[in-house]
């Protein structure tokens, strides 16, 4: 054992290090997806988090060049658990061995946990701040309890404004369509430009808007509603991105409004679907443990139909708090929350999961199209 895994309530898991030596801190959380690790630990919703995969074996099929969601820059999660030790990958795809992969995104890791148990530990005691440490140094030398010192002050997640670490730097073009094109009901190319703004873009939910015909220019989190409407877009798109929405809803909810008034078509994402619900005078509160998997089912609440979904998310919109001219248009089968909304009178939506199905089942794809007939019915009004 050269590694320990410590949590905020003094409970401690040890095992073997993994990916780059050292201390790192964030937020422990557990996914419970069984397939796409590369691009669970890629996804900029995860920065400031330890992430946990329940499923054991972690890494067997290595990592390639595509499935990385944030693309070259190394942004996502801060830390990995995982049950079994890293095997040599088994896949036509790989490029590179997991732990190999790790260590070159500054990524640290502890093997050898007990996920089972510390998966009910978060369960029973809900999101807390934990560190890895990895360096067999001070493992070894027992100079932990300076680790528990600085765990101790770590701040949490709630209140914390992530975009601003995640967000690009400048405006760019995207007009790559899925590889996985099988998959995707492909439309005719239409005419149509979104603006995308980035508050943590999976590059996943861009492929998902090319392949569907739309024209995307991406935009950063702060980019003032001037610069968005001298883009002359059809529609706005709200990205997922990781933190506390109320946070950084103190810069984003003002742009929204507006954009939201003039009545453009806009569809949101996960922290754009909460930022959203902010705009419209709801609010967001902490959850005890989060939504984080590939197999979480929601009820459309205007088919009847159930989609098996994509989730991370440890935020969530408080029902109570919405106004009159929202429609809740999606639930979650697990706990009830509110997975989706949409407005009676604009066309604007919304949901909480991830439709772009990376990783995750592909039930929910029609969003997009939905999304791209909004703005069809805008152009025709």
């Amino acid at each position: 054992m050269n590694a320990a895994l410590l949590l905020a309530d003094g409970t401690i898991f040890w095992g073997h290090g993994i990916g780059t030596a050292g201390v790192v801190f964030g937020e422990i959380c557990f996914n419970t997806a069984m397939t796409g690790y590369q691009e669970i630990l890629t996804d900029p919703s995860y920065n400031g988090q330890i992430i946990t995969f329940t499923f054991p074996h972690i890494g067997n099929v290595g990592c390639n060049d595509q499935d990385a969601e944030s693309g070259d820059r190394h942004i996502g999660a801060c830390g990995v658990v995982v049950r079994e030790r890293i095997t040599s990958p088994s896949n036509f795809r790989s490029r590179q061995n997991l732990n190999e992969w790790l260590s070159k995104r500054g990524i640290s890791g502890i093997s050898g946990v007990d996920t089972r148990a510390l998966t009910r530990h978060i369960r029973k005691n809900g999101a807390q701040n934990a560190a890895i440490v990895s360096d067999k140094l001070q493992v070894a030398s027992c100079r932990l309890q300076e680790v528990v010192e600085q765990l101790a002050s770590y701040p949490p997640l709630n209140g914390m404004e992530l975009a601003k670490k995640v967000t690009t730097k400048k405006n760019y073009e995207w007009s790559e369509p899925r590889w996985q094109l099988a998959t995707c009901n492909l439309q005719p190319a239409t005419s149509f430009h979104v603006v995308a703004i980035d508050y943590g873009e999976k590059l996943n939910i861009l492929r998902c808007l090319a392949s569907y015909g739309c024209r995307v220019t991406v935009v950063p989190a702060k980019t003032p509603v001037e610069e968005i409407l001298a883009l002359k877009p059809d529609g706005v798109f709200l990205s997922n991105g990781p933190g506390d929405p109320a946070a950084t809803g103190k810069y984003a909810v003002p742009v929204i409004r507006k954009l939201i008034e003039l009545g453009l078509p806009v569809f949101g994402i996960c922290l754009g679907h909460q930022m959203l619900a902010l705009a419209l005078g709801g609010r967001t509160e902490k959850m005890h443990q989060g939504h984080r998997g590939a197999n979480h089912p929601v009820k459309n609440l205007e088919t009847g139909m159930v989609e098996i979904t994509s989730q991370n998310h440890g935020f969530v919109v408080h029902e109570d708090s919405l106004p009159k001219n929202v429609m809740i248009t999606h639930r979650s089968l697990f706990d009830g929350s509110v997975e989706g909304l949409r407005l009676k009178d604009k066309p604007v939506f919304s949901v909480q999961y991830h439709p772009e199905s990376s990783p995750g089942p592909h039930d929910s794809m029609y969003l997009f199209g939905q999304f791209v007939d909004t703005m069809k019915m805008q152009a025709a009004a």
